[in-house]
């Protein structure tokens, strides 16, 4: 249930409230407005003596029944964007942020060099899988805590933060000491020890959509996260199975607004999973942020085509850097800018 505060509540009224939710057996959940304060009461479906009990309290001005099973994700609870920082940069509201990187992490210079670049370009994340989860057990696995050291090598070179894959529960701990946001790849979006397990943690995560998820779905594997006390949580449209081969996926660049109309979270897009080629790339990236997406997530690597990994689809720098061209000319069109970014090498 969502509890509306009364007009001009102070700090104790709403710890009087909270205590309240606390000790009826919910979770609280406060959201404080310029002029109204809301308290999400998580848990099972409330009664109606319980809706009566809490509109009978003195500090409040109504309680409504949230409707949708995604609580902690959903608009009812925070009618506001929520806007994730890092010192290079917030996504979320009107402030847009690109990761970029090379798929996998393949070697110190590999991975420096592509640091170097996506930083000059103005990229204010650095994106690099130690660990890759592969359809073929044959394909190249990643470096493992090598790639993690190379990551912090590279964060600490340029300044970036670095999003990286976790692929089970138990490299949770491991992998949150090495990166600044933990992702949870397509295979795991409904890994629900693995997204219990991040939940768990005060690292932000990088969720993505399953190939084959329903939007609803896809918020309820983000309130697994959320559900834990972690309430950083990036959602990316990375595209769908469909029957069409002329991409590797389709991107549903329909997903944006329409999560945007759902829930606070911000929502990215990853156009290099959808493609599977480069050609295709900045054009959709470009859809992507056109629709109202709050940052992206490409690959770009210093020699594509020598990638042990999805070489047909990562960026040449200068195509990387074209990208970023036109990122920059479209966002002040959909009301974003990318704010807190680094000064360019």
């Amino acid at each position: 249930m969502l509890i509306i505060l009364k007009h001009g509540a102070g700090q104790a009224q709403i710890a009087t409230i909270v205590a309240e939710v606390e000790r009826v057996g919910y979770r609280p959940h406060v959201s404080e407005g310029e002029s109204t304060t809301l308290i999400g009461a998580i848990g099972k479906g409330p009664t109606p003596e319980l809706l009566e009990h809490f509109r009978a309290l003195p500090e409040v001005a109504e309680v409504i029944p949230i409707s949708k099973p995604y609580k902690l994700a959903s608009l009812e609870v925070q009618p506001k964007p929520s806007v994730i920082s890092w010192p290079t940069g917030s996504t979320g509201g009107n402030a847009f942020m690109v990761a970029a990187g090379p798929c996998g992490v393949e070697s110190r210079e590999q991975i420096l060099t592509a640091a170097r670049f996506v930083k000059r370009h103005g990229a204010q994340m650095l994106r690099g899988g130690a660990f890759k989860p592969r359809t073929s057990p044959y394909s190249y696995q990643g470096m493992g805590r090598a790639g993690l050291d190379l990551l912090v090598e590279a964060r600490a070179e340029t300044g970036l933060p670095v999003v990286t894959e976790v692929l089970s529960p138990e490299q949770v701990e491991l992998v949150a000491e090495h990166a600044d946001m933990l992702q949870i790849g397509a295979r795991n979006a409904q890994n629900f020890a693995l997204l219990q397990a991040v939940g768990e943690t005060n690292k932000p995560v990088m969720l993505k959509r399953g190939m084959s998820m329903t939007l609803e779905e896809f918020l309820m594997s983000a309130e697994y996260v959320l559900s834990r006390g972690n309430l950083k949580v990036i959602l990316v449209e990375r595209g769908i199975r469909t029957f069409e081969k002329a991409t590797r996926f389709t991107l549903d660049v329909s997903a944006v607004p329409a999560l945007k109309s759902w829930t606070h979270l911000p929502v990215w897009i990853d156009p290099s999973h959808a493609a599977g080629k480069r050609d295709y790339v900045i054009p959709l990236a470009l859809a992507g942020v056109a629709v109202g997406a709050d940052g992206i997530i490409v690959e770009t690597h210093p020699e594509p085509e020598k990638a042990l990994s999805d070489a047909a689809q990562q960026l040449h720098e200068h195509e990387f850097a074209l990208l970023m061209k036109k990122v920059r000319a479209i966002l002040p069109a959909v009301g974003k800018e990318m704010v807190g970014g680094l000064e360019l090498a």
